[in-house]
């Protein structure tokens, strides 16, 4: 398995080879005609109180990886364990109850939240479902204290989500996952949709939140900047794959991937004085329903070995302590 670094006891989160694919359906009879490889046989692990920053391009499959974990979507084949539990294998009852430790912050707040419920009824709906407060003036306590918790008002519960920017609407969203008291929250690009300055408010409240109530974090971004800070580790995918995963301080000072390696390039210096070259790849992310044969990011890779490379699947293999990389020339 994956090593983890932040993990000696059993990880809170073990995904084994996940898969999941998309069929396309056609002709009269609508039969499947193609599929989609979103996730490509996906394993890793997650230790309880660490963030794991899952980065790469759109398309790479990362946010259906992170909504086939708390069961949004259904996964075509793997394993996911959670606290020793096969979450695949649960009914509907116990996936009901299994809710209440997984949540998930959606990345666009205009569309997440319902226009025709206030606020208080938003937050409060899981309190409901899930029978966490006893009275009417305990849920009432509750909600406001979960909106006083990411820095809104009582008085807010009563307002309409239109009356919210971008930033609060998330911080609604936020708040909302907080209420069933969850163990994992799954931030699917929880900041691509705010602006910059927002973007940071955001994440300093999600790394005060995870410190008050020992969240666990899967952390979606395109942008590896964003993740920086708030993950422990970072995996880093393409096309349906992990091909690097490493702490964040690993992966930032000494990418292995040819794709991690270009990824960073692109991320901003704020010291005018250090230069860092940009590496731009030639040609698109391949289409996912008719993915290259072995390396996935081989037909774009500027050190790739033919015939090696287009043949045979690179496994994601540890080359340094807690350091995995999935290439034929880097491991």
């Amino acid at each position: 398995m994956h090593g983890n670094e932040a993990a000696v006891t059993e990880p809170l989160l073990r995904v084994d080879d996940l898969v999941k694919n998309y069929p396309i359906r056609g002709g009269l009879l609508r039969r499947e005609v193609e599929m989609v490889h979103a996730v490509d046989h996906v394993s890793f692990e997650v230790a309880t109180g660490e963030t794991l920053g899952v980065v790469g391009e759109s398309g790479c499959g990362k946010s259906t990886t992170g909504r086939c974990v708390i069961r949004l979507i259904e996964p075509t084949s793997g394993e996911i364990w959670f606290e020793g539990k096969d979450v695949t294998t649960l009914d509907h009852q116990a996936l009901r109850s299994l809710r209440r430790d997984m949540q998930i912050i959606f990345q666009d707040p205009y569309a997440s939240l319902d226009p025709r419920m206030n606020v208080g009824a938003i937050i409060g709906e899981a309190l409901t479902i899930h029978g966490l407060a006893k009275s009417a003036r305990e849920h009432h306590d509750r909600v406001v204290h979960l909106l006083e918790t990411v820095g809104l008002k009582a008085d807010h519960m009563r307002r309409y989500p239109h009356e919210f920017s971008g930033g609060q609407r998330q911080r609604i969203g936020i708040a909302r996952a907080l209420a069933v008291e969850p163990k994992l929250i799954v931030c699917d690009e929880p900041v691509s949709a705010l602006d910059m300055s927002v973007q940071a408010q955001v994440i300093n409240l999600l790394e005060d939140l995870q410190q008050q109530f020992q969240l666990t974090y899967i952390f979606i971004a395109h942008d590896l900047s964003v993740v920086e800070h708030i993950s422990n580790r970072i995996a880093v995918m393409y096309l349906g794959r992990i091909v690097e995963i490493a702490s964040a301080r690993d992966l930032y000072t000494n990418p292995l991937h040819p794709y991690t390696e270009a990824l960073l390039s692109a991320v901003p210096i704020p010291d005018p004085k250090v230069k860092r070259i940009r590496i731009r790849l030639e040609g698109e992310v391949p289409n996912p329903i008719h993915p290259p044969a072995g390396c996935h990011f081989h037909p774009r890779c500027p050190i790739r070995k033919l015939p090696l490379c287009a043949t045979e699947r690179p496994e994601l293999k540890e080359s340094a302590h807690g350091h995995w990389v999935a290439c034929h020339l880097r491991g």
